[in-house]
């Protein structure tokens, strides 16, 4: 009889289900143990639904800040007539109910597709036993959703928990009021005024979207800038447009406590200095779900921080288990987690694999503008770990740009000093999220800044920006070859 490899995945979000897919296809015996739903936080409470919050502001800001310049006259027969129109507006309820139909579809969608190749997919929570069996085997105890408890037995286990929010002691949220980011999509009317604690990348995304659907929106932020681990050039220009928007940017401002007062919030920082709003959105990092599953006991080893250790193929410390996605804290993307799902699975089945490489990983921050990113940084540079040039030109100068009343952004590019080979960009624009793809096929295919400016681009477009970035750098390696 033929041996078939059993595989066990513990969480359903992108590392998990593009492991299954990966695994079934391979031919392995897949089950997949889930508590919520396949996709994850990042399909049902994260990544696709505020992207799709994001959407619906992306159009009221586009509308509403070049409308005028365009020449756009937006009038209605509400009298009196000589009184200005309002431009835009939002029902709140109905754009996360939207919200809400959409992720479950996509969840449903995921679903459909694992079962689809040929994997089990099993509802309920999944703990480790902490002993290997003598044939080197695995068993997971799954207590399913109708309280029974079912014993699996795997060659291979994946863990792939996810995170959830991390919450201030003093500031716990209510899902009325005091909100994390899992639970503003319960809101049925737009927040008033809304302070947003944390200044990353979630906070900056909600702080944008709110303030484009027309909240009074005070980001709090207790470092020197807005998005601090981003480059610091993009960075600029954001907060810039934010506060050129309206918005209130408190830095180094560390909140230390939020509470209800009536129908309001009070947030005291830590200088003693208490502001005050209709809703606070906390958004101070996340907290991997690795706790209660057997993890250490089954010999997994735990950085400081509770994320899963693992190497460039995915595997822990422990043998025939492997984990992927925001547990592991490599790096809190979709695609990342997708990844090192696949490579684990290439990688235990015996398949082709290449180590994950993070200096390949393209990534968004999906405020308005977007902030796109691939490969070293400007950080990367000033800190010597890179010797390369860089080049960076303003979106105001490109025809496309000024067309479309653009005034904000840019596009930077590094490359090697010698050979000209792309390492790294940043795109600051309007969907930079589409823009950033032919840097990272650069960057992932070592091609040189004289490659990608002789590559035709449509004329006027956006992507000349790219070419002519690379056209710059071109010139100045020829001169200094001269």
């Amino acid at each position: 009889m033929e041996y078939v490899t059993r595989i066990v995945i513990i969480g359903g979000g992108p590392g998990g289900y593009e492991a299954a897919l990966v695994a079934a296809q391979l031919g392995a015996e897949v089950t997949v143990v889930d508590s919520d739903g396949l996709g994850g936080a990042s399909v049902l409470t994260d990544c696709v639904p505020s992207k799709t919050l994001i959407a619906t502001a992306e159009v009221m800001t586009t509308f509403d800040s070049s409308y005028e310049e365009l020449g756009i006259i937006v009038a209605d027969d509400t009298p009196p007539v000589e009184q200005p129109a309002g431009v835009v507006g939002v029902d709140l309820g109905k754009v996360n109910r939207r919200v809400k139909r959409l992720a479950v579809a996509q969840s449903h969608d995921i679903t459909a597709s694992v079962t689809r190749a040929g994997a089990r997919v099993l509802r309920g929570r999944g703990s480790l036993e902490p002993a290997q069996a003598p044939d080197g085997s695995r068993r997971v105890v799954v207590r399913t959703a109708d309280g029974s408890e079912e014993t699996l037995v795997a060659d291979a286990v994946l863990i792939a928990t996810g995170a959830h929010p991390r919450e201030i002691p003093d500031a716990r949220p209510d899902g009325e009021r005091i909100l994390n980011w899992t639970q503003v999509y319960d809101l049925d009317e737009l927040p008033e005024e809304l302070i947003v604690v944390g200044s990353g990348v979630t906070g900056a995304e909600f702080a944008g979207a709110y303030q484009a659907l027309g909240s009074k929106v005070t980001l709090v932020s207790s470092r020197d800038r807005v998005l601090p681990g981003e480059d610091p050039d993009a960075a600029a220009v954001l907060e810039d447009v934010f506060r050129r928007r309206g918005m209130n940017v408190m830095a180094r401002s560390r909140a230390q406590s939020a509470k209800r007062v009536g129908d309001r919030v009070e947030v005291t920082l830590a200088d003693g200095r208490v502001i005050t709003g209709t809703h606070c959105l906390m958004a101070v990092g996340s907290i991997p779900n690795t706790a209660g599953i057997g993890l250490e006991e089954a010999g997994v080893r735990l950085k400081e921080s509770g994320h899963i250790w693992t190497d460039r193929v995915s595997r822990t410390s422990a043998p025939g288990i492997y984990a992927a996605g925001d547990c592991t804290g490599v790096l809190a993307l979709a695609s990342v987690a997708a990844m090192q799902g696949r490579i684990a699975m290439y990688h235990f089945l015996g398949d082709a694999v290449t180590p994950l490489n993070l200096k390949a990983v393209s990534a968004n921050v999906f405020t308005d503008p977007e902030i796109a990113t691939v490969g070293y940084t400007q950080a990367d540079v000033d800190n010597g770990l890179i010797d390369a040039r860089v080049v960076k030109l303003p979106l105001l100068r490109n025809p496309r740009a000024k067309m479309q009343g653009i005034r904000d952004g840019f596009v930077k590019m590094f490359c090697r000093p010698g050979t000209g080979i792309v390492v790294g960009g940043v795109v600051v624009a309007p969907r930079a999220s589409e823009l950033i793809h032919p840097i990272s096929i650069a960057v992932d295919n070592n091609l040189t800044v004289e490659q990608i400016a002789n590559a035709f681009t449509v004329y006027p477009s956006l992507s000349g920006s790219i070419a002519e970035v690379a056209r710059q750098l071109h010139t100045r390696k020829s001169q200094r070859e001269a």
